[in-house]
């Protein structure tokens, strides 16, 4: 198998640090706000890398993080006179809704910042104890100049980001590149530490997090494109000088969605969230959109777009189900592949197409190509064994890309109910919950 890692710029043939195991950390969201689709990409994308390496045989431990203490969150819980908790809880539980709409498998483990404080502040202390950092009237930064691979991964050159960078006359950084690592505030949530109240950077989180979980270098670190520089580059700096190693062996960084060939930004309100889209149409439609573009391209959502994937999408339940009913599903769906040699081609071009560097697009072309030819197979009135073989070829395919063949559509009165129902849960009126949850159970939805 072929990753393209981001730290070197090249294909990489993959092999795990320890044999049939692999460990895989990904940027987790700051949940201050609901997921939008842009967000989801990586939750997509990640997830079909995870799937697959299950595939293949491997143990996979995979791990995403939890910011649920940040300005973001801080500002949020003062606009709705709450605690940033609650804010921070009222957010992730939406995201892992939607991570569960989406049929993303569970992670091994989702830690979050404000339990792995007294890590953080020891791993800081370290630092600063080593020379790496400095303290300055309760701010503690580190220090770039320290690292002279600073700029690996993201290709950016010190002496070019110093000229470009501006500094304050008053600041009190020893250079204008150097990054916090932790911050004096009494603005929200804080903790206390050998240089005052305060909280950590951003950039330290993932670094303490991982090391926390797995002890040492993992196979694969990934995120957006957009973590490419500072958040992973300063991850990477400050790994090498307190664990002399970049973290992970693969970098892996999934290019950014666009809506309508603009960039998709919270801040200006250009956003979809997911919710909302997956009321309106199929979510494994939109994880066929979603994975129709290579990881590492950028791809631009539209209404046309996202149609086609609905009739494409459409396509493949409907041929999965017109064989489901054909065949009695009692035994077991081990069949030789040379039962029909065609489709058992076209398997092997999509893991060959999943082998370099998880091409996607290419492996939903061969999908398209088992549609097409179990349909030739109804037609010719197929032999059970071969539409076994047919149908156990779908079934892996489907399973990698993380599309849920089960799944059934909510009717407008079904999502009605459903919505009273979490309406019903959330104002503690259990009754009513009951009473609804009963409906939504004889109609098979729950």
């Amino acid at each position: 198998m072929l990753i393209y890692n981001t730290y070197t710029r090249e294909k990489e043939e993959f092999r795990p640090i320890e044999e049939n195991k692999v460990r895989m950390y990904i940027c987790g969201p700051t949940v201050y706000n609901y997921i939008h689709i842009g967000n989801a990409r990586p939750v997509l994308f990640f997830d079909l890398v995870h799937r697959y390496f299950k595939y293949l045989g491997y143990e996979v431990e995979f791990v995403s993080n939890v910011t649920d203490v940040d300005d973001k969150i801080i500002n949020r819980a003062i606009e709705e006179g709450v605690t940033e908790a609650q804010i921070s809880e009222k957010y992730l539980n939406y995201f892992l809704e939607c991570n569960k709409a989406l049929n993303a498998l569970p992670l091994t483990a989702m830690p979050k910042v404000t339990e792995s404080m007294d890590s953080m502040i020891e791993f800081i202390n370290q630092l600063v104890e080593r020379d790496f950092a400095y303290a300055v009237d309760g701010d503690v930064y580190f220090r770039i100049d320290k690292v002279r691979e600073y700029g690996q991964l993201s290709g950016k050159k010190i002496d070019e980001l110093e000229v470009g960078a501006r500094i304050a006359e008053d600041s009190k950084k020893e250079n204008p590149l150097d990054f916090v690592l932790w911050k004096k505030t009494d603005k929200g949530i804080t903790w206390d530490s050998p240089w005052g109240a305060g909280r950590p950077g951003w950039h330290t989180e993932c670094v303490v997090m991982i090391n926390n979980q797995f002890h040492g270098k993992i196979d694969i670190h990934g995120g957006g494109t957009d973590l490419q520089f500072p958040h992973h580059e300063n991850e990477i700096a400050q790994s090498l000088c307190m664990y002399e190693h970049n973290i992970a062996n693969y970098w892996m960084h999934v290019g950014r969605l666009g809506l309508n060939n603009e960039k998709m930004s919270k801040s200006i309100g250009n956003v979809i969230n997911v919710k909302d889209l997956i009321e309106q149409i199929d979510a494994n439609a939109f994880r066929l959109f979603m994975l129709s573009v290579h990881y590492r391209q950028p791809i631009n959502y539209t209404e046309e777009n996202i149609q086609l994937a609905v009739k494409e999408w459409q396509k493949v339940k409907s041929t999965y189900d017109q064989l489901h009913l054909k065949l009695d599903l009692a035994g077991a769906l081990d069949v030789e592949p040379s039962v029909v040699p065609e489709i058992e081609a076209l398997m092997n071009q999509f893991v060959e197409a999943l082998e370099d560097d998880f091409n996607t697009a290419n492996a939903i072309a061969s999908l398209y190509g088992v549609i097409k030819e179990i349909n030739k197979m109804v037609r010719a009135k197929a032999s059970d064994e071969a539409n076994r073989y047919a149908l156990m070829t779908l079934q892996n395919m489907t399973y990698i890309f993380g599309f849920d063949l089960n799944k059934k559509r909510l009717t407008d009165e079904e999502r009605e109910l459903m919505q009273a129902w979490e309406e019903a849960r959330k104002a503690k009126d259990f009754a009513k919950a009951d009473e609804l949850r009963g409906k939504l159970q004889a109609l098979n939805v729950l």
